[in-house]
């Protein structure tokens, strides 16, 4: 984690956010996960005990979504980019304005591609990327969902299909498979234990076979996730660095609402478990869970 700070138990880790703006995002899929993340504390008894510290970057002074919703931004990309390595979480909103991004290879197309590269050239720092509905386009398009799989928006299953396919021709890489899913976890960290093939919480797919063999699908799997402050081994770094984007973590969810169970997963895998069932407790909300592809053992 990126920062510290204290209170009456002794340091607490600070997970440090960037939601990265352009015109036209979809106001949930920032608001939502921002609503989440702000409500998680390590402690449920110690307000000052607050998991995540969430930021903004824009390519102006202040983005407005398509419901009219203006945010102010905290940076903007050149800056963002200077302090790229602070960074813990990066979350992609989904939007109209996704397919102008797409269009014009705006930011924050460039923004990402340098923090993919960093987790890359530096896997052991735990990294981690959410994109919220179709902000999945902007991670195909970029070619961070090759070899992996992914979810989107219903209504863009098959243009992320088409993106993801057309990156992996470019790159003479690995094509990605598109599930039907509510929210799609690679690269999670638990332990895995001594079968991994038995464990709850991962479905393992086939490397390198297409879409069109594997199809796209509901996943048989069963939901959930672990927190990984609860692992008892030390992760393997050079375990982490052997899989794709350097072990990253890379989410992606389908509709708008999704965003809220994966910023729950989010909650529960870099704070605990316990936590996420509080913030959707005191939301009132139930929380859907999706399913998690491929994990390292810790």
């Amino acid at each position: 984690m990126s920062a510290i700070a204290d209170n009456a138990d002794g340091p607490v880790e600070i997970v440090k956010v960037l939601f990265t703006l352009y015109p036209g995002y979809n106001t949930l899929d920032v608001t939502g996960p921002l609503e989440i993340l702000n409500r998680a504390l390590h402690n449920s008894k110690d307000a000052s005990s607050k998991a995540f510290e969430c930021q903004f970057v824009g390519p102006a002074a202040a983005m407005t979504s398509t419901h009219g919703l203006t945010i102010k931004a905290d940076m903007d990309y050149e800056d963002a980019n200077e302090e790229i390595e602070d960074f813990d979480v990066v979350i992609v909103p989904g939007g109209d304005g996704v397919l102008d991004v797409l269009k014009n290879k705006s930011e924050p197309l460039k923004f990402l591609k340098s923090y993919v590269d960093l987790q890359e050239k530096n896997p052991e720092r735990e990294r981690t990327v959410l994109a919220v509905s179709s902000g999945s386009l902007i991670l195909g398009e970029l070619g961070a969902l090759e070899g992996l799989a992914a979810t989107t928006h219903p209504d863009y299953y098959i243009k992320l299909e088409t993106i993801c396919q057309d990156a992996a021709t470019r790159d003479l890489s690995m094509r990605t498979d598109v599930m039907e899913e509510r929210y799609v976890v690679n690269n999670a960290r638990f332990d895995l234990g001594e079968k991994p093939e038995d464990n709850p919480y991962i479905i393992k797919k086939s490397r390198g076979v297409s879409n069109t063999e594997q199809g796209r699908r509901k996943s048989i799997a069963r939901k959930g996730s672990n927190a990984f402050r609860d692992s008892r081994r030390r992760e393997s770094i050079a375990r982490r660095a052997s899989m794709p984007l350097g072990g990253m973590r890379v989410i992606t969810t389908g509709g708008v609402t999704a965003g809220l169970d994966a910023s729950l997963y989010l909650v529960g895998s870099l704070v605990s478990h316990e936590s996420a069932l509080e913030v959707a407790r005191v939301m009132q909300y139930t929380w859907v869970k999706g399913v998690t592809v491929d994990a390292i053992d810790v």
